[in-house]
């Protein structure tokens, strides 16, 4: 049959040929043969079910290194694989249209705060953290109070446990403060940006610790989410695993690129290697969102000594046994030692009950 030339190919498929240049570069959809002379890409008529595949997910949104992964597996599984991810969109929307609200009210001076449609909620929580197998000394910290959950993983020599115990002490006065759900994200950042200061305040001409941060702050039913760096954040609903954050990694940037896959990532030398830490830099960029709790659900927060050793699908199980919240954090931080626990390990898991 017959090869088409990049235009040709591209019109039939309805991707541009920059796109096609991407992909090809990428390797998520080479031509089938490069003309000897011109240069020009020449695509096989058999390789539109690909291409017309990859348009529509990249149309929903989907990354390129998912798609590198969904265009692998066979038609089940990959319908499978985008009903996860587009559940994922559809709760991180959610959560945008709330804020947003919030915002809106605010910002139009029609009520000072949000009525809440959500049933009054405690949280019963535990915090753990372990010094791991290999490690002599314990640079992370977890932190559960009936307002804040936090965890930090402080690095760079011995001034890594102090900074990440700083980190989160900048966030408990939050606990006393009784603002509105809409001043939630605000309060998180200034806090954040003073712990930054206070870390690299800290360090000297010879040593510059730093520390990654995820933590919760609640108000009412309202949850307010803010990361730094590779710890993670995790929600249990309705028996399936929500993962909260990005890794704020050079590996993560490379997969978000297209460049790695995340099975590669998961080994690879750098995966450690932060692009965004407290005490790094003039300024941090913090993530931030704002997120509705329900009775039901169960939150995991976690330094990557847990993260980067048990997969999410042992996560999974072992947050949806029936153990109390203390009794889970000792069975994961069990479960990282059946692992090696190669490094610290903190980890945070809070039920929202009803009242």
């Amino acid at each position: 049959m017959e090869l088409l030339t990049i235009g040709a190919f591209a019109r039939a498929a309805r991707l541009t040929q920059k796109a096609l240049r991407l992909y090809d570069e990428l390797g998520l959809l080479p031509p089938a043969a490069v003309h000897a002379e011109s240069g020009y890409r020449l695509y096989h008529p058999a390789q539109l079910d690909r291409a017309r595949l990859i348009a529509r997910l990249r149309r929903i949104g989907m990354p390129l290194a998912d798609i590198r992964t969904v265009c692998g597996l066979d038609p089940g599984t990959a319908a499978e694989a985008v009903t996860a991810y587009w559940r994922q969109v559809t709760a991180d929307t959610t959560a945008r249209a709330r804020l947003a609200a919030l915002l809106v009210q605010d910002l139009s001076g029609k009520a000072t705060t949000m009525s809440d449609p959500t049933p009054a909620i405690t949280l019963r929580r535990a915090a753990g953290c372990d010094t791991g197998a290999v490690r002599d000394s314990n640079e992370d910290a977890a932190y559960a109070g009936d307002r804040l959950l936090a965890v930090a993983d402080g690095m760079r020599g011995p001034g890594g446990a102090a900074a990440s115990a700083a980190a989160i002490d900048a966030l408990k006065p939050l606990e006393l403060t009784d603002a509105p759900a809409a001043d939630l994200l605000t309060m998180l950042a200034g806090a954040v940006a003073d712990a930054h200061r206070a870390v690299r305040d800290a360090g000297t001409a010879d040593h510059q610790p730093v520390t990654t941060l995820t933590a919760l702050l609640r108000h009412g039913s309202r949850l307010a989410l803010v990361h730094v760096g590779d710890s993670r954040a995790y929600l249990l609903r309705g028996g399936d695993l929500f993962r909260l954050t990005q890794d704020h990694t050079w590996v993560q940037t490379q997969v978000d690129q297209g460049r790695i896959d995340p099975a590669t990532a998961a080994t690879h030398p750098r995966r450690a290697l932060l692009v965004r830490a407290l005490g790094a830099g003039d300024d941090v960029e913090a993530d931030l969102a704002l997120r509705t709790a329900l009775p039901g659900d169960r939150y995991l927060l976690c330094s990557d000594g847990l993260s980067a050793v048990v997969d999410q699908a042992a996560l999974r199980t072992t947050l949806a046994g029936p153990d109390t919240p203390a009794r889970t954090v000792r069975r994961l931080i069990d479960l990282a030692h059946t692992h090696g626990a190669p490094d610290n390990i903190a980890c945070v898991v809070a039920d929202v009950v009803a009242v």
